[in-house]
């Protein structure tokens, strides 16, 4: 099993956004020859960090265009950088989808898309700015892979895995603090899947922000005498699909959670493998086509069902099928 962190560690609350830039400056210390091409918005995708680590000039700024933010990624790929790009999931993925499809992807260029600020994690900033459809935008492209940590120590390892996988990586990251999951050394493998506690009677998958309502529901759930298998599928393009198709033939049931749209992201990606390989009775847990709300963090997971109840209310529901 994966390097969990300790209940010190635990009690800790970091954004995975935090990573970025701080993770982005050990790089260049070691001597990888990653850059920075941020939207505008270095200080809060924290790409500021670089710069002020004594790497100026590994940092552009784009300016408010995010397309362009794409195309100038592209083209210091091509003179040997690693390449990886800021702004909110918003415009990062959506306002620049064009060009990360036909001039990254097409092209599988060393480009790394790692966009902040995904998900209902932005908060008060309400719908307009709240991405749910990153995954499955980032999931359908050619060439691309993706990966969306869970906490801190989980984002650190993401974006040193994104720098060493040649061409197109998306990195999930988002604006609200979350408690630790992982040790603060963890080291993430593309690909894998990650049994976090094991169990007997239904399988959780989850990503994210999910992945700590997903432990605390298996609290939950032991309290009534349910077993649950927790695990993080933060790799959801390659899946692992031998991971969860294992837990599943022992549980015989499945739930999904995940912080995005329940369509094209996580739940459709475990659903395909389920469909194909095993299909046994599967509950979802993510947003229901629709679009966010301004409100807090925490209140939000709770109003859009995403909070460790709702977890419970799901897998209580697929025992029954």
């Amino acid at each position: 099993m994966v390097k969990l962190a300790t209940a010190e560690e635990a009690a800790q609350k970091k954004a995975t956004r935090a990573a970025f830039g701080a993770t982005l400056a050990e790089l260049a210390s070691q001597g990888l020859p990653v850059v920075a091409v941020d939207a505008d918005l270095t200080g809060s995708t924290t790409t500021k960090k670089l710069a002020d680590a004594g790497f100026q000039d590994r940092l552009f700024n784009a300016g408010i265009a995010e397309q362009n933010m794409i195309d100038v990624a592209a083209g210091l790929s091509l003179t040997g950088q690693i390449a990886f790009t800021g702004s909110f999931a918003v415009f990062g993925t959506g306002r620049a989808y064009d060009q990360i499809r036909n001039t990254v992807c097409y092209s599988n260029l060393n480009v790394k898309i790692a966009p902040t600020h995904a998900g209902i994690s932005v908060g008060p900033d309400g719908g307009s700015h709240q991405m749910l459809e990153d995954v499955s935008l980032m999931r359908g492209l050619p060439n691309m892979r993706v990966l969306v940590p869970a906490d801190y120590s989980a984002a650190c390892a993401a974006i040193r895995l994104a720098a060493q996988t040649p061409g197109p990586v998306y990195v999930r990251m988002g604006r609200a603090s979350v408690p630790t999951v992982y040790a603060s050394d963890v080291e993430l493998e593309m690909g894998r899947a990650y049994v976090l506690r094991e169990g007997t009677d239904v399988t959780i998958v989850a990503n994210g922000v999910e992945i700590r309502e997903a432990l605390a529901a298996a609290d939950l759930l032991a309290e009534k005498g349910i077993s649950a298998e927790v695990i993080d599928a933060f790799c959801v393009k390659p899946l692992d699909k031998q991971t969860i198709l294992a837990s599943v033939a022992k549980t015989g049931r499945c739930v999904v959670a995940e912080e995005h749209s329940v369509y094209g992201g996580l739940c459709s990606a475990v659903a395909e493998v389920l469909a194909q390989c095993n299909p046994v009775p599967v509950e979802f847990v993510a947003v229901q086509d629709r679009f966010g709300k301004s409100g807090e963090f925490d209140e939000l997971l709770e109003y859009f069902g995403l909070d460790a109840a709702s977890i419970v209310d799901a897998v209580e529901k697929v025992a029954r099928r």
